[in-house]
């Protein structure tokens, strides 16, 4: 996607609609902020009774959710319409007990954008692995979760 005022209103659009979204109302997730370039977007979760596991911390499948989306939302928009972009798998860590808010930043740069278009340019799927922290309000580390993504053009683009 070329024009950054669209990339902007789409960024705009996608912060307001998960802060709506009702899995993560429940949860308790919140999008803080979304960049007007969708290449970074920091998430919150706040330590509830409704996402508090049996000792008092939170839930993993809480963790997990607060992530769990937003790397292949980011590239389907950043690569634009002629690309497939699927969750493939991923796997979380938990290093330690998130006993209060946690958070999260997810970010994708160009090397990753250059990467993934030049290991797709001959129509070949690849999977990008990428990796988030969740960390406290302390910064420190409570969980990381470790995304492959499915990324291949779609067989229209292919052609071109």
């Amino acid at each position: 996607m070329s024009d950054p005022r669209k990339l902007a209103r789409r960024a705009r659009r996608l912060r307001w609609l998960l802060n709506i979204y009702p899995p993560y109302l429940g949860a308790g997730i919140r999008v803080l902020s979304v960049s007007p370039d969708l290449r970074h977007i920091r998430v919150r979760m706040g330590l509830r009774w409704f996402n508090r596991n049996y000792v008092g911390t939170q839930f993993g499948g809480s963790l997990y959710a607060m992530v769990d989306p937003f790397y292949m939302l980011m590239l389907m928009e950043l690569l634009g319409r002629e690309y497939i972009v699927w969750d493939k798998a991923a796997s979380i860590d938990f290093v330690s007990p998130g006993k209060g808010p946690v958070f999260a930043d997810l970010r994708i740069d160009d090397a990753l954008l250059d990467d993934i278009r030049q290991h797709t340019a001959g129509g070949k799927k690849y999977l990008p692995r990428l990796q988030v922290d969740i960390r406290d309000a302390a910064g420190e580390l409570v969980a990381r979760v470790d995304k492959t993504l499915y990324v291949r053009l779609k067989p229209q683009a292919r052609q071109a």
